[in-house]
Parts: C-alpha cells; sequence; structure tokens
C-alpha cells in the first residue's frame, strides 16, 4: 500500500489539494494500492478560497514506498517559512527515508526550506520562479516546464500541473495505459508531459469513434506485447481494413504506430527514473536496446 499524504498549510489552494487527490483516488478505484491521508498543524484549515478542510494532526508513520504532497497557496513565499514546521520536519525525514517528496504550484517553497531542494532542479509557479531563484541559490529552477522531477524531488509549475505530475507518477508506477484510464475518468484528456508537449497516450483521445477507442484500450493493455492487426480485427469483430482506415482517420497513425509511441513513452519514463536502456527496452516491449535507441534516435531527428 502507498500512501500519499498531503501537508496542508493555511491558505492552500483547494485545487492544488484536490486535482493531485483525485489521480490517486480514481487509481485506487482502479484496484490499485493507495491510500490518501491529509496532515496538517491544525484540525482546521482555511483555504485561500474560505472553504476550511479538515485534517490530521497526528504525524504519519511513513514508509520509503508513500509520497508526500505538499499544496501551494497563497501563505508560501520565497524566503518565508511557510507556517507548517513539523511537516517540514516530516519533509525532511521522509526524503532522507528514502522516499519522494512532491510540491504543486507554491509549495514548492516548502520543499525548499526543508533543504530538499539543495543540489536539485525544480520549477515552481512562474510568478514565483525569479523569487525562488534569488532566495535558494543551491537549486535550480526550471522556467516553462509543467513538471520537473530530479530523484526523489518532485515538483509541479501550478494547479491543473499537479494533475499532470500525478499522472506521471501513477504512469512511472503501474504504466501509461494506467494513467490514461484515469485521465480518461477525469475528463483530463489533455495530459501533458513535464516539457509542456501533449503525451502520445492521450492526444489523440479527444476524438468520438467507439472502435477506435476500443482499439486504443486494447493497446493500452498490452502495448508490451507482441500485436497482429488481424488480432485487433478479430477481437473487435471487424476487418483489419476497417480497423485501419478508422484509426488513421482518427489518431493520424496506424495502430503499430501507436504501439511504438506507447512503448518509447513507457521506456522514458523508466529511463528518467534511472533505469538502464537494455531493462527498460525489455519492460517497454522492445526486442533490445538497440530498438529502443533508434526509435529515440528517429523522434529526436524528426524533432531538429
Amino acid at each position: 500500500m502507498t500512501r500519499v499524504v498531503f501537508l496542508l498549510a493555511p491558505q492552500a489552494y483547494l485545487l492544488d489539494i484536490a486535482g493531485a487527490a483525485d489521480v490517486f483516488l480514481a487509481a485506487r478505484s482502479l484496484g490499485l494500492p493507495y491510500e490518501l491521508a491529509y496532515f496538517a498543524e491544525e484540525p482546521d484549515v482555511p483555504t485561500a478560497e474560505g472553504l476550511p478542510v479538515r485534517a490530521s494532526t497526528r504525524v504519519p508513520v511513513l514508509s520509503r514506498d508513500d509520497i508526500l504532497v505538499v499544496p501551494g497557496g497563497a501563505g508560501f513565499t520565497p524566503g518565508v517559512a511557510p507556517a507548517m514546521p513539523r511537516g517540514l520536519d516530516l519533509l525532511r525525514v521522509h526524503h532522507s527515508a528514502g522516499g519522494l517528496v512532491a510540491s504543486v504550484c507554491a509549495g514548492t517553497v516548502a520543499l525548499a526550506e526543508a533543504g530538499l531542494l539543495d543540489g536539485h532542479r525544480c520549477t515552481t509557479h512562474h510568478d514565483l520562479q525569479d523569487d525562488l531563484a534569488l532566495h535558494y541559490p543551491a537549486t535550480t529552477v526550471v522556467r516553462d516546464v509543467l513538471y520537473v522531477v530530479d530523484g526523489r524531488v518532485a515538483s509541479s509549475a501550478g494547479m491543473a500541473s499537479g494533475i499532470d505530475l500525478a499522472l506521471h507518477l501513477v504512469a512511472t508506477a503501474h504504466g501509461p495505459g494506467v494513467a490514461g484510464r484515469i485521465a480518461r475518468s477525469l475528463v483530463f484528456y489533455a495530459r501533458r508531459n513535464g516539457q509542456q508537449s501533449v503525451t502520445g497516450l492521450l492526444r489523440h483521445r479527444n476524438h468520438l469513434s467507439d472502435l477506435v477507442h476500443r482499439v486504443q484500450d486494447l493497446i493500452e493493455t498490452r502495448y508490451a506485447e507482441p500485436l497482429r492487426l488481424s488480432s485487433l480485427a478479430r477481437e473487435l469483430g471487424c476487418s483489419e481494413r476497417t480497423v485501419t482506415r478508422h484509426f488513421v482517420d482518427a489518431v493520424g497513425m496506424t495502430p503499430l504506430r501507436y504501439q511504438q509511441t506507447l512503448r518509447l513513452e513507457h521506456a522514458e519514463h523508466l529511463l528518467a527514473d534511472g533505469s538502464t536502456l537494455e531493462a527498460a527496452a525489455r519492460s517497454a516491449g522492445f526486442a533490445d536496446s538497440r530498438s529502443l535507441r533508434l526509435l529515440r534516435k528517429s523522434k529526436e531527428l524528426q524533432h531538429q
């Protein structure tokens, strides 16, 4: 069981809390082992929107598999310690024990005040980036991105990008197919990666073809397996030509190319998490690391 604990400070933004929380809640509804909890210095937490929320004041006992998330709020100012001293201590202890810490929007300030950004890359809301860089010179502030994951420190740029970051964490742990199902359940089709582009998993999900959505569901569930067009067509009860025609019309690529896109994105997630090229290739369904290397090179050339 992975516990996702939100550390709430006074004047927290509701969407900073709810956006990321709903991603993990949806993951739990799919049978994944997530448990949500909320910790604050006081049981009643005033939010920036004026709606108070309740949280536990008992310091949670965490394992290294758990995640601490700091939602942003109106009370976060670079250079000023937020009103959550026990929360800052918990961040330090959890990170030193090998756990993941994350922030949404201005919550990055809490990570900086806890000393966890020294030597790390991070991001935050664009209005705070200059001040963050000024007050914490030992960290590298990355601008114009939605989120940054640097080892066991993750940060996101704004309210909605907290959803992107949470989806990324789920995709890294359980694969892009699961993250795609969660995003669709939240009607969050424009799932984006840390470089502010739309991932292949969902940029082609805003069409109205039920047939193509079913094909995509099959591919996303089994993208690491060898898939033949004939078997996809047989499962859908139609011809290979029909599948290909409708898929290309709706998605702009063949089913095989779509499968390769998902494999590449899963491999990139694993590589960003420190996996070797060979291990990432095998996990994503490539025959060997050479196949993955060639596909990555081809993608790089397309963007030059």
